[in-house]
């Protein structure tokens, strides 16, 4: 009885592993790049600035006390024009309104090259 249980514990994890095998085989990477890398081109630029949150209040001043001259939506891209601390100075590209948005709910795109 304990042959049979080895014998079919061995002929299970067989096949688990086969499928394992073969995956890893198809799915290797090819030994050229298929893309060749640009020195200086898009791996180097940077990103435009975008909102990460559903919405982002621009700010008059660069605190969240300051009065309110619009909002930014999620996606939402716009330009940023200086920093101070965790705040930044912005142009919304849409509607021209500029003020201050919190760090906190924004980030600029990464670009990434693979080489």
């Amino acid at each position: 009885m304990r042959t049979s249980r080895f014998a079919a514990s061995v002929a299970i994890l067989g096949a688990l592993a086969a499928p394992a095998v073969s995956a890893t085989t198809a799915i290797a990477a090819p030994s050229h790049p298929t893309v060749s890398p640009s020195p200086g081109g898009d791996c180097d630029r940077r990103g435009p600035w975008t909102v990460q949150a559903k919405a982002v209040t621009i700010r008059a001043h660069a605190t969240s006390n300051s009065s309110a001259r619009g909002v930014l939506y999620k996606g939402h891209k716009f330009t940023v024009h200086k920093t101070h601390g965790n705040w930044h100075y912005i142009t919304d590209k849409a509607t021209g309104v500029t003020g201050w948005v919190s760090g906190s709910y924004v980030y600029r795109e990464v670009y990434m090259c693979l080489h």
